[in-house]
């Protein structure tokens, strides 16, 4: 039986009923008049009223068969049979569409996905090179459907089957390995289209040889368009399962710092995240660790609860300024690629940070300095500068890690200028408020209707009332990363703190305040004690007491505001924020300076890689910055060398790490795949029982022996028609004339 590539269209078989109908009704428009000459037509009609019938219903069948024959033409019939094989000389491609992504490294005894998905392909070009019907093979891979510069490349494209291809296919599997990104298959399906341009010579067949990942599969929206369009399109699809069941899998979900000080010989934690990707509880989970090579105690963590992500940190210090590695590995498992992951910390000497008082004795900046920078046994990294208001407009200010402004009265348009510039390229500033604070100059110059630095306008110096009774602190810690460390019951020293005056600000947020800005701390009345907000890329955290003893009594001798002021320094730096963490694939970005350094940088990879160094050309980017990128094929510390113009080298390491939800093995099962891909025409298999799938579309297109036959009915019916019309003779017609 043939099929049909639009078998909707056959209900327009019925319109062949229509000459039908047209017959009827012209015979119900005959009418009976007798008369004498009738007597003898009818007498002759009876003599040949069979032949007439007959002609009449040949030429109604002729007429039907027409119409018939235009509606199959437009459903276009297709038999897909050993004789339609024999009529078609088309060729059959096998497209295969081959997932390499690291899932694809789920190891069971003694193969892997990635494995099982190259024997399929492998016996794919074996069962078509028997055949008698010319065949063509083409294969993709995931990771090259879509590279940086947004074409695809086939390891085989549109190659012809001979008896020696399956050898040559075998040869070159052999060399391929699955990678370590985490791409889907989207850019494969799109490429059927825009990459193996449909040949109207050949019937193709696609392979889609992947492990159905549940992150990608379970709702597919993006992918379905592309899988209609190729079904539509009469081109067979077959969706190959590589894996047979879901396998219990371990990742390092992240390795970075914790929020802190980083400096050179100053303490500090990093933080491990690992994911538990099964559905039984993990405990005692082993974390080797690794710095600059030598390793550390082990991290252990007693238990992970199914399908959860748990954070450890453990503590660190190193002597010396520069890049450090640090690594950290699990014990093997399904997927091995996700039990490594690596962290460069960038450590500076020190943390020069400017503290500007307007205080003739700048005494609140001393408490501070001394705060930031206690001196002895304690090393903090930080380096504090005390100026007066005028620097600010007389000097540069990127080389410092925060600036302070504590009790100023006023400051030039220049200064706020050069303030609102450091912060929006990221710097952050903090403010303390004091005795020689005027609400009318903050709120003009600073806070300008919200589109300033100031979170919040200024209402008046307030006093806090004496709590005789309840005597509950001054200070109410939050959940913010400044006071985090006194939340619950670890603020005892803070509950010490006795604040006397302070600045207020409005109960409720103006309309034209910034969305960013928030409360961080309250008094004990429920009034605004600390405020913050984003202004670019910075932040800006103010303060509305001050940060020496005129208002409140916290920087004398107590030891929560050298906490608070270094958890302060911390934040605004916002060295963990700006930790770069690099994933498989990502476009790696080295800023450079071109007046220092030729535009050339040349990118070495991991010493375990196979792929080679390569270099590319600074540009100037979107932002503005002039930088070289590269994408990182695997996972590794990739070393970007830059070649100074007066000869001298400088090269900087960057961490590159597998995206951790690929680690993630929870597939679809076919039930729920079919849901999900209710419109697309596709068949199901998984790779081990994967069979030849030429025949599907063996056989002919009957399409233009449809035309051909329609030609010949149309051809049949005007010489019919024209017999069964009444058409007199020539010579009878000349006689009737004359």
């Amino acid at each position: 039986m043939p099929t049909f590539a639009h078998p909707a269209l056959l209900w327009g078989l019925l319109i062949a009923g229509l000459p039908v109908l047209i017959h009827l009704i012209n015979m119900f428009r005959h009418q009976r008049v007798r008369w004498a000459a009738m007597e003898f037509l009818l007498a002759s009609q009876r003599r040949n009223r069979t032949w007439v019938l007959l002609k009449q219903l040949l030429l109604l069948l002729l007429r039907v068969g027409a119409v018939a024959a235009v509606v199959l033409m437009l459903a276009q019939p297709y038999l897909p049979s050993r004789w339609g094989g024999v009529l078609d000389r088309r060729t059959i491609h096998h497209i295969v569409l081959l997932d390499d992504s690291y899932s694809m490294t789920d190891r069971w005894a003694e193969t892997t996905a990635f494995d099982e998905a190259k024997a399929t392909v492998e016996r794919i070009a074996e069962d078509a090179a028997r055949q008698a019907r010319r065949q063509s093979f083409s294969l993709l891979r995931f990771s090259q459907a879509g590279g940086a510069d947004g074409g695809a490349r086939p390891d085989v494209l549109n190659e012809p089957i001979g008896g020696g291809f399956p050898e040559q296919l075998a040869g070159l599997l052999r060399k391929l390995a699955a990678s370590e990104t985490a791409v889907g298959p989207r850019a494969a399906l799109e490429a059927v289209e825009n990459v193996f341009v449909r040949d109207p010579s050949e019937q193709r067949v696609v392979y889609l040889l992947t492990d159905f990942r549940a992150r990608q599969w379970r709702d597919p929206a993006e992918l379905v368009p592309a899988l209609e369009r190729i079904s539509r399109s009469g081109t067979a699809l077959h969706l190959v399962a590589c894996v047979d069941r879901v396998r219990a899998n371990v990742s390092l979900a992240g390795l970075a710092p914790t929020e802190g000080t980083l400096a050179a010989n100053v303490p500090f934690f990093m933080e491990v995240k690992v994911a538990n990707h099964s559905d039984a509880a993990l405990n005692d989970v082993l974390v080797m660790i690794e710095a600059d090579g030598n390793p550390r105690p082990a991290l252990r963590i007693p238990a992970i609860p199914p399908g959860e992500t748990v954070a450890e940190r453990f503590p660190l210090r190193f002597p010396t300024a520069g890049e450090h590695l640090v690594a950290a590995r699990l014990e093997s498992d399904a997927v091995a690629l996700d039990n490594l992951r690596y962290a460069v910390v960038d450590l500076p000497a020190d943390l020069p940070v400017l503290l500007i008082d307007g205080s003739l004795d700048s005494g609140d900046a001393v408490y501070l300095a001394a705060a930031l920078q206690p001196g002895g046994p304690v090393a903090t990294g930080i380096t504090a500068r005390i100026e007066r208001p005028r620097y600010l407009s007389q000097n540069p200010l990127g080389e410092f890690r925060a600036i302070y402004l504590l009790n100023l009265e006023r400051l030039d348009d220049s200064a706020i200028e050069a303030l609102e510039q450091y912060a929006s390229e990221g710097g952050g500033v903090a403010m303390f408020l004091g005795p020689a604070c005027t609400p009318a100059f903050y709120n003009e110059r600073l806070y300008r209707g919200g589109r300033g630095l100031f979170p919040l306008p200024l209402a008046g110096q307030e006093a806090l009332p004496v709590d005789r009774l309840e005597k509950a602190p001054d200070i109410e810690a939050s959940d913010h990363p400044i006071l985090r460390v006194f939340s619950g019951d670890r603020n005892s020293f803070l509950s010490l703190v006795a604040i006397d005056r302070y600045f207020s600000v409005p109960e409720n947020l103006p309309a034209e305040a910034h969305p960013s800005v928030a409360v961080i701390a309250r008094l004990r009345n429920g009034a605004a004690l600390a405020l913050e907000r984003r202004f670019g890329k910075g932040k800006v955290v103010v303060f509305l007491t001050t940060a020496g003893p005129a208002w409140n009594n916290w920087a004398r001798g107590n030891p929560s505001y050298v906490v608070a002021m270094l958890e302060l320094q911390a934040y605004l730096a916002g060295a963990a924020e700006a930790f770069a963490s690099h994933l498989v694939g990502d476009a790696l970005t080295v800023p450079l300076d071109p007046e220092r350094f030729h535009p050339q940088v040349r990118w070495i990879p991991p010493e375990a890689s196979l792929s080679q160094a390569a270099t590319s050309e600074a540009a100037r980017l979107a932002d503005g910055r002039f930088a070289a990128t590269f994408s990182a094929p695997g996972s590794g510390i990739y070393r970007a060398e830059l070649s100074g113009k007066d000869g001298s080298r400088q090269a900087r390491r960057l961490a590159v790490n597998v995206d951790p939800r690929e680690g993630d093995l929870d597939i679809v099962e076919p039930v729920r795949l079919a849901e999900a891909l209710a419109g697309v025409d596709f068949r199901y298999q998984p790779a081990a029982t994967l069979q030849y799938a030429g025949e599907e579309v063996s056989g002919a297109s009957l399409a233009e022996p449809l035309l051909l036959f329609l030609l010949v009915l149309l051809l049949a019916e005007q010489i019919v028609a024209y017999w069964v019309g009444d058409h007199p003779r020539d010579a009878i017609g000349k006689g009737g004339a004359g």
